[in-house]
């Protein structure tokens, strides 16, 4: 009797209360307006870098189709915790329901895991491209592309699947405050009320054969490339490879820093204030500065930008 009592009074959260990026109402308004233009940059910019890759033949390569892939992902993954981020600002916080939470977070993880896995094919593309030229046409040839690309949909697809079917399935009775911008991993994890051991270790291998397993690929493959580029006889061509790799390799380390340091632990997290910085850096920056690193750093792409433009 007394148990069952106890079990009804475990109220189910419904609703769960995003305290936002800031609670300050004196930054507040300049913050919505500065990450409000970051929004509308990163999908003007990875946009364009889109059109030009589909509308033109000289980019019609494996390096841009993995590049124009990360394009549409990334603005579907700015687009998912942008807008939370956006309202948080303008009303302060706020309730979201349970079930767009856990929609949100399903999202959320299948396009970070999608992202991992493009990262590591396009660094896979690098190490055919330079280390193995000749078999290049081959090895990636428009078949395997596409499989590389659907895999790393299909393979974020299952991982959300598994982490948000746990993550939904526990018990919230209270208190229901994320000290977030949009619904994470970690912050649902402290408001569970109940044993959450087993969804810790989900969260914990996915994050292994994700994070770590893609990770291991960009740097082997880089490892391979710079011994390569070390055994190259001419200063014009070693300067020449290492051109072709650096921008990704800017972007891998910017991207795996942030959410390694967040994603590869199954302990609950305490220093909060510290993963919403973080979380901005790879929700935020990292879709921004994207398509400006890699097309400040290549040539073809700046060619066919000003054919569009009609710049002289």
């Amino acid at each position: 009797m007394a148990r069952s009592l106890e079990l009804a009074n475990m109220t189910r959260v419904q609703k769960f209360l995003l305290l936002g990026l800031s609670t300050r109402l004196d930054i507040r308004d300049a913050l919505f307006a500065v990450f409000l233009t970051l929004y509308l940059l990163t999908l003007v910019e990875n946009t364009l870098i889109i059109y030009l890759i589909f509308s033109h033949k000289e980019l019609h390569k494996p390096m841009y189709f993995f590049l124009g892939n990360l394009s549409c992902l990334e603005m579907c993954y700015v687009s998912v915790t942008m807008p939370t981020l956006l309202v948080g600002l303008w009303t302060g916080p706020y309730h979201i329901p349970f079930t767009l939470c856990m929609t949100q977070l399903f999202f959320f993880i299948v396009l970070i895991c999608t992202e991992c896995t493009l990262l590591a094919s396009m660094a896979y593309d690098r190490y055919v491209a330079i280390c193995r030229p000749l078999h290049y046409p081959l090895l990636m040839r428009p078949q395997v592309c596409l499989g590389l690309a659907l895999s790393s949909w299909l393979g974020g697809l299952i991982v959300s699947v598994a982490k948000t079917t746990c993550i939904a399935s526990l018990s919230y009775c209270g208190p229901n405050v994320l000290n977030q911008f949009f619904c994470d991993v970690s912050p649902l994890l402290n408001l569970s009320c109940t044993h959450v051991a087993l969804t810790e270790l989900v969260d914990f291998i996915s994050a292994i054969v994700i994070f770590c397993g893609t990770l291991l690929v960009s740097l082997a493959s880089y490892s391979a490339i710079g011994m390569a580029v070390l055994r190259m006889p001419s200063a014009a061509a070693r300067r020449k490879a290492f051109s072709t790799c650096a921008s990704h390799l800017v972007v891998v380390g910017i991207f795996y820093s942030a959410a390694l340091f967040i994603y590869c632990r199954p302990s609950r997290i305490k220093s909060m204030d510290l993963n919403k910085v973080l979380s901005v850096i790879y929700t935020v920056v990292t879709p921004l500065c994207n398509p400006i690193i890699y097309c400040l750093r290549n040539k073809e792409v700046h060619t066919v930008l000003k054919k569009t433009l009609h710049w002289p």
